[in-house]
């Protein structure tokens, strides 16, 4: 069992890229179709803080801004299980890893859409200052039926 304190170090132990996403990064979402069709496309601020103590080894909060003047924010939050982090929360299920190459990878299933379920790829820059995330969304019969592409910086 991760004990609740120096959560920053043990996480560093298992996934020793993972810290270097800590602060805030601003992007745009593209949600693509099979077609490679734009199905929606939003502006983002996400927040990554990784607490020493306490339940959560991870934090995210998320703002997501569209040009009509839609709004949404979501904080989720990681805890460490073993050599992974996990998330339950209402609208997804699932963990991430880091590959032995330092890439973030999840796997997770939908709540707020049954039987859907995406795999993320977070790749950091050289530069620590830039990133880029695919998600594969694939739905109940295993099929894919989305792909949504993050471009973000580091803002602070």
């Amino acid at each position: 069992m991760i004990e609740n304190t120096n959560l920053r170090a043990q996480l560093s132990e298992i996934m020793p890229t993972m810290l270097q996403h800590e602060g805030v990064w601003e992007g745009l979402y593209t949600h693509l179709n099979t077609e490679a069709q734009i199905i929606d496309q939003h502006r983002t601020r996400v927040e990554c803080i990784f607490p020493d103590e306490g339940e959560y080894a991870y934090i995210q909060k998320n703002h997501f801004i569209w040009t009509d003047g839609k709004e949404y924010k979501v904080e989720l939050l990681g805890t460490l299980k073993g050599n992974k982090l996990w998330w339950d929360n209402d609208s997804f299920s699932g963990c991430s890893w880091e590959s032995e190459y330092g890439q973030i990878l999840l796997n997770l299933d939908r709540k707020d859409e049954p039987g859907s379920r995406f795999y993320e790829m977070i790749s950091l820059g050289d530069s620590s200052e830039y990133r880029g995330r695919v998600w594969q969304w694939f739905n109940a019969e295993g099929k894919l039926y989305k792909r949504t592409l993050c471009d973000e910086k580091r803002v602070q």
